[in-house]
């Protein structure tokens, strides 16, 4: 098989909240396969700081400032970036937040500043960026689900109440713009070695002990295990997959887990 079926060169991609973390190892990840790398973030020094990075990787990587649920910002923000790096060829929603609070403690506007970025955000961005790919007839959107889209968990009502919308929000689009060769899929990250998971990693930590136990793979997953999801489904080797989720989780959702005695 051809590895030109894989090859971003000449493609633009929009990674937003890709300033650290598993949008950053997924953004470079494209950027690895020849795409030019556009990102965004709220803060002007936290977004400096990753396009350095980019770039020092060798990378050609763009950074503008806004906010993924601030309609008009996003709306203004799509039409520079197309005018200034060239039209958006690839879309990943991956900017997101996450609260852990038990439900009967948790505030309203906590569970709704949760649903507005990791679900209303993903739909204000994908609306407008959708509109250019449908004009120049074809386009590919990535949005980063959970293992939440699937499973609930103790204090994550909002983000597994965001993901689960996130996921029938992607077969809506891909049900909608399939006939104007637009590819809407997700990715589905499963526990990941991050700094934001380095605390809860070490030996003897009960969480670490379960996750490896409850992993078929035996691990968590590093970020670079992201880059070829994201790779494929950002490529013309996605051409016939539309609204799917694809889980990279070490084989966690196919199975119910190990016996304790194991």
């Amino acid at each position: 098989m051809s590895t030109k079926l894989f090859d971003l060169t000449g493609k633009v991609a929009l990674v937003t909240g890709a300033v650290h973390g598993l949008g950053m190892a997924m953004a470079k990840g494209l950027g690895n396969a020849g795409a030019t790398i556009v990102v965004n973030h709220h803060t002007e020094d936290s977004l400096k700081k990753a396009i350095e990075e980019y770039k020092s990787c060798g990378l050609n990587a763009h950074g503008y400032v806004f906010d993924v649920t601030d309609d008009k910002a996003v709306k203004d923000t799509i039409t520079k970036i197309e005018a200034e790096v060239g039209p958006i060829d690839i879309l990943v929603n991956n900017a997101g937040i996450i609260k852990r609070t038990p439900i009967v403690e948790m505030e309203t506007e906590d569970f709704e500043q949760v649903i507005k970025v990791d679900l209303v955000g993903p739909f204000i961005v994908s609306k407008y960026v959708a509109k250019g790919m449908i004009e120049r007839g074809g386009g590919k959107i990535i949005n980063i689900c959970s293992m939440m889209s699937e499973l609930g968990r103790d204090t994550v009502s909002a983000y597994a109440a965001a993901k689960g919308g996130l996921k029938m929000l992607t077969q809506s689009m891909a049900t909608e713009w399939a006939k104007f060769n637009i590819q809407t899929n997700g990715i589905g990250p499963g526990y990941f070695a991050t700094s934001q998971t380095a605390p809860i990693r070490v030996d003897g930590h009960p969480f670490n002990e379960f996750i490896i136990k409850r992993t078929p793979a035996a691990r968590w997953g590093e970020p670079e295990d992201l880059q070829g999801a994201a790779i494929f489904l950002a490529s013309k080797a996605s051409d016939f997959v539309n609204g799917h989720v694809v889980y990279v989780d070490g084989g966690i959702l196919a199975t119910i887990g190990k016996p304790a005695n194991e």
